[in-house]
């Protein structure tokens, strides 16, 4: 199970900027870091999409405040000004009350998006604009690791900027389906995340990778093959998505896998007793 152990001491923290490179005083001289995660590691896929609204500021804040993941994870794109924010779709149709490309918009343009929250999900939400990737760094990092994947992938150096002036990067982990982004993430001194499909993984060779992949994000559908392949692949870290069941937990981690990807971060987290 998954506690709120994992964030110890920093449920108090209170949101600084970083400017002039120094580290917030509520960080303790120094931010949560990848490598101070659990054995297994629990990631909010979205923000736990299906349990709060995804990319938005309040899920993640929710989620981090139940402290059912070690890491969240956020969608980024990038608006036609240079701005970055937090959305997974190229377009505002599916998730917002807008419509359109979202790389369209500027930043006063941003503004005025509203998220519209699935009715399926449990409890109240508010309508709200879904943040820029500056305001989650700010609010979340340090605090708790932040997974972001980086849907376009000519934004990685604005990324990589901000990561490293806010001096987080040991505290985010950049994401893409692209074995040539990763590498330029890593290039980039930033830790490089690469996830794959199922389809992917059956000509996959994740070895070649291992120089300069960090985490590599591995379908759970994928043949219990194709995932003993990647779990001794050389990466040291090998977590799967998007695993929403405890029986799709159970085989990954079995497998050897050591992070599980969910939209259900409290199903996956909670212990049998609570469950019943």
């Amino acid at each position: 199970m998954v506690t709120r152990t994992v964030l110890a001491g920093l449920a108090t923290l209170t949101v600084a900027g970083t400017a002039a490179g120094l580290a917030p005083l509520e960080w303790g001289g120094s931010p949560l870091t990848i490598d101070a995660l659990p054995r297994v590691v629990y990631t909010a896929h979205r923000g736990g999409a299906l349990e709060v609204p995804e990319n938005s500021m309040s899920g993640l804040m929710t989620t981090y405040r139940r402290g059912t993941a070690n890491a969240l994870d956020v969608d980024t794109r990038i608006l036609r000004d240079g701005t970055i924010v937090a959305m997974h779709d190229a377009t505002l149709d599916r998730t917002t009350r807008e419509k359109g490309p979202v790389r369209d918009l500027a930043l006063a343009d941003w503004e005025n998006v509203r998220l519209r929250p699935d009715r399926k999900l449990p409890g109240h939400w508010r309508t709200e604009r879904p943040p820029t990737i500056a305001e989650v760094l700010d609010r979340l990092g340090g605090r708790v690791v932040l997974m972001l994947e980086a849907k376009d992938p000519d934004s990685l150096d604005t990324l990589a900027g901000m990561i490293r002036s806010r001096g987080l990067t040991r505290s985010v982990v950049v994401n893409s389906n692209h074995p040539e982004v990763a590498r330029r993430a890593h290039r980039l001194g930033l830790i490089s995340q690469l996830w794959r499909s199922a389809k992917q993984m059956r000509t996959d060779r994740p070895e070649r990778w291992a120089s300069f992949v960090d985490v590599l994000d591995v379908d759970y559908r994928a043949r219990d093959s194709d995932l003993v392949r990647a779990v001794n692949s050389g990466i040291p870290r090998v977590w799967a998505h998007t695993v929403n069941t405890r029986k799709q937990r159970d085989r990954v981690l079995r497998l050897g896998c050591n992070g599980v990807i969910t939209d259900a971060p409290t199903l996956m987290t909670r212990s049998d007793a609570q469950a019943r």
